[in-house]
């Protein structure tokens, strides 16, 4: 009789299953999970399989550190997977001839459009008649006083068209003054903003967006623009797409310049030799070859691109992480989604972003026996028990998932993780195919985060893996799905009147993001899903198939963290039917739902191996 461990590193969490097996008897004692210590198969693993093990230990009625209680570890053979994002065109600074503010305050004053030179509000009252002014208020003058420098100057017949300022006072000063002008309020960085510049102010109705200066015709119409510079102008118009109120000015010629970096080529290696695809090309393009070249040898960019710089980046993570040469650090899998990625403004005086069409890649390090061996050996040296590697990921995820009730051979495994959507399928005897492939729940956070503008991966998980709704009064929330739910207590006051998210039914999270709405995040959400794990379950199955026809595989099992997300099994499912597939989500050993498949699978591997 003896205690074994199976222990899962994946890219996000450790699961560990505990048993004790006799002969051929197996009886599972307990489970363990924890964060992921480090990139999945390198040295830094220790940390969180010590936690998963000892939370598996202490389940069973052994200590938390009583390693000596496992007669043996197994552990899964680990592909690291490493995610980036590559752009179609990244432009460090796309703005020439023109500084922007479009940030958007909550209470601009007035409404209209107003075109002028931009004055110091000092010099307001020295300004001849008939001049076209906008005045730049600085928060060391009050609302009282700026009202009536206006008006004042009004009365001389200068006309003050618009108005810029650094408190929040657009309101306070539209009150007082004798005619409507549209006032932008809440500029931080007003010391920034040129003087004797031409400039254009536009505060649009409330419940409306801007209009001119979202349109760059509009905006080459009002600064008497050629067509060349109205080129140029295109991104921002973009990133003022939206905005109840925006500024737009024009600088001297020469003053911001334009530098370009190219998105750059990807190399695949293949049977057939090298194929070459342009990142520009889009996503599409960029799988077809990852096709053509099945099963690839090797990926890498373009030198001196941003897809070049990532790829070398990924190398050298790895290379460093496992001490092995970068000269045999291979990629031996892609995938690309199309997405929109925000680039900063240069130019801009209130942090501007331009949504840039981008290309979001991950990628997956081959898996080499040393590194594991090596990981393998720490192991076994730290905690004073025999460690050996199971077997590879999708082959222990079949064992385990198989425990489903109602599941036998045939039958396919899609196994969703982190890092890696993996897939097998087992024959009826007992011949197993299988599959490791990159793209998972890592990178549909790297596309929420990116599409939505902000860098909290921590957020990104959120939005990911719970529901939406609003806030609309103290006691009750609209769903995201149109329904309205009550509450008997007062809900949150931070969380009115903004999205937020629902965590297991009833906590609130509101999402401190700018210019948000319900149907933006959830459109964000799904859409990333869909790309990432919905193509990646087409693409694995159909290279597991039998003759690699997705349509002959009846049955699929999904496991992994990924597929206890609220909407990705159904996804999934839906995409499965139009093949005729009956796909659902695990259940392992009838206790554990869609978790463990992998630890479960590589503690019965053992009693198969007669370890």
């Amino acid at each position: 009789m003896a205690i074994v461990a199976g222990i899962d590193i994946g890219n996000a969490t450790t699961e560990t299953a505990l048993a004790r097996v006799d002969g051929r008897k197996v009886t599972f004692l307990s489970t363990g999970i924890k964060a992921t210590t480090g990139i999945k198969g390198t040295l830094q693993n220790i940390a969180g399989l010590r936690s998963s093990l000892g939370m598996a230990l202490e389940k069973a009625g052994f200590r938390h550190d009583e390693y000596g209680a496992v007669d043996v570890i197994r552990l899964n053979q680990a592909a690291p997977v490493i995610g980036d994002v590559a752009m179609e065109t990244v432009t460090e600074t796309i703005v020439t001839e023109s500084t922007m503010i479009g940030h958007n305050p909550s209470t601009p004053g007035g409404v209209g459009v107003g075109l002028g030179l931009t004055v110091a509000f000092e010099k307001l009252r020295d300004l001849p008649p008939e001049e076209a002014a906008i005045p730049i208020i600085e928060a060391k003058h009050d609302y009282e006083l700026a009202a009536s420098e206006i008006k004042d100057a009004i009365s001389r017949g200068v006309r003050v068209t618009a108005a810029i300022c650094q408190s929040d006072d657009g309101v306070l000063i539209a009150n007082r003054l004798p005619c409507v002008i549209p006032i932008v309020d809440e500029v931080s960085a007003i010391d920034r903003v040129p003087l004797g510049m031409h400039c254009c102010v536009e505060v649009a109705p409330p419940g409306r967006v801007i209009e001119l200066l979202a349109n760059p015709y509009d905006i080459a119409t009002l600064f008497g623009l050629s067509p060349e510079e109205t080129k140029h102008i295109v991104p921002v118009a973009r990133a003022l797409v939206g905005n109840r109120s925006a500024v737009v000015i024009r600088t001297p010629l020469g003053e911001v310049k334009e530098r370009r970096i190219p998105a750059g080529e990807l190399y695949i290696i293949g049977p057939q030799g090298k194929r070459t695809v342009n990142v520009e090309d889009g996503a599409d393009d960029i799988q077809k070859t990852i096709l053509a070249c099945y099963p690839v040898d090797n990926i890498f960019g373009q030198p001196g691109t941003n897809v070049g710089g990532m790829m070398e980046r990924v190398r050298r993570t790895m290379s460093d992480l496992t001490e092995i040469p970068i000269a045999d650090v291979y990629i031996r899998d892609l995938l690309a989604v199309d997405t929109l990625v925000p680039q900063k403004v240069v130019g801009g005086v209130a942090g501007e972003f331009s949504l840039e069409s981008g290309v979001a890649l991950a990628v997956m390090v081959k898996t080499e026996e040393l590194p594991m061996q090596k990981l393998a050996a720490a192991i076994s040296r730290e905690l004073g028990v025999k460690v050996e590697v199971g077997g590879v990921e999708a082959d222990m995820a079949i064992r385990g998932a198989l425990t489903t009730p109602g599941t036998k051979p045939p039958i396919a495994i899609l196994d969703l993780g982190a890092g890696s959507s993996d897939a097998s399928f087992m024959k009826t005897d007992g011949s197993v195919a299988l599959t490791h492939l990159a793209g998972a729940g890592n990178m549909v956070n790297t596309i929420i985060a990116s599409e939505l503008g902000f860098e909290d991966t921590e957020l990104a998980e959120a939005i990911k893996r719970n529901p939406l709704c609003r806030v609309e009064s103290a006691f009750h929330i609209r769903q995201e799905d149109g329904t309205v739910r009550f509450f008997s207590e007062p809900l949150d006051p931070s969380a009115y009147g903004r999205v937020s998210l629902l965590h297991d039914g009833d906590i609130l999270q509101p999402l401190m993001l700018p210019h948000i709405n319900v149907e933006r995040v959830r459109a964000t959400r799904r859409k990333a899903k869909q790309e990432v794990f919905v193509k990646n379950a087409i693409r694995a199955l159909e290279q597991v198939a039998p003759s690699n026809n997705i349509r002959l595989v009846d049955y699929v099992v999904l496991v992994g963290g990924s597929a206890k997300d609220f909407e990705i099994a159904n996804m999934i499912t839906d995409a499965l039917a139009r093949y005729g597939i009956v796909a659902g989500r695990g259940n392992i050993r009838s206790t554990e739902g869609p978790r463990n498949a992998v630890a479960t699978g590589l503690v019965l591997s053992s009693v198969a191996n007669g370890s």
